[in-house]
């Protein structure tokens, strides 16, 4: 027998080595509450996992993971053990500084949804730019998505700016849109917060020299907005 949620397995009236029970219950909870995963794109094991770390399985996985789509990889002590989830489960993804929740069998980065996959996401994602030249574009999930509402682009200058006096940041046709005249010194930063602004194409965040083109310097860009999914059924 076994408790309902996390699976903690009972201690039976005169059931010899108590302890085997105890402590398989010991480790589930180790693996299950307050649960923070390494990743949940990791498709093939990891060779020298340390102990107690853990993985959400994704789809397509290999190995030592195939079938496990879905489940909690937990490395205890030289073998892996896979809990199944149970809706309302939450973990915090390392690499991606997000929390997840286990609803309508599957994990979702959500604030709320609805049983037919629709769903309103916060997005926080960064890119640092290598400066060069009168402008450069951000690539990769620092791109305002289509049919996502911008709340902010905050900058960093993270190395000193040569060749211009000052840059901008905005996108093509309104490069000054998230801050104008910002600061070429190391450290120099600003949050550029604009009334929800709904973009209609994928559209790059664009850095843009002042007074010269850049001739060296890096700048860190961090999206802030809202992201909407339509249903799936």
């Amino acid at each position: 027998m076994t408790t309902p949620n996390l699976g903690l397995p009972f201690i039976l009236q005169g059931q010899a080595q108590k302890e085997v029970t105890h402590n398989e219950a010991l480790i589930r909870l180790d693996a299950l509450v307050h649960g923070s995963v390494r990743s949940r794109t990791l498709a093939t094991p990891p060779g020298s996992p340390a102990n107690g770390e853990r993985w959400i399985v994704p789809s397509g996985a290999t190995g030592a993971w195939a079938g496990q789509t879905g489940r909690i990889a937990h490395w205890n002590v030289n073998a892996w053990a896979f809990y199944v989830p149970v809706t309302g489960w939450r973990y915090h993804v390392e690499d991606e500084r997000l929390t997840v929740v286990w609803a309508d069998g599957d994990w979702r980065d959500r604030i709320v949804g609805t049983a037919s996959g629709g769903a309103l996401r916060l997005i926080a994602v960064e890119q640092e730019l290598v400066l060069t030249g009168a402008f450069v574009d951000t690539t990769g999930p620092a791109i305002i998505a289509d049919r996502m509402i911008v709340l902010a682009v905050a900058s960093r200058t993270t190395q000193a700016i040569t060749g211009a006096t000052s840059y901008n940041v905005g996108v093509a046709g309104n490069t000054s849109q998230f801050g104008g005249s910002l600061g070429i010194a190391l450290g120099s930063s600003n949050i550029g917060v604009i009334g929800p602004t709904a973009f209609y194409a994928n559209t790059p965040i664009r850095v843009t020299a002042a007074g010269g083109n850049f001739t060296a310097g890096r700048v860190r860009v961090v999206l802030y907005g809202l992201a909407f999914t339509a249903p799936t059924a």
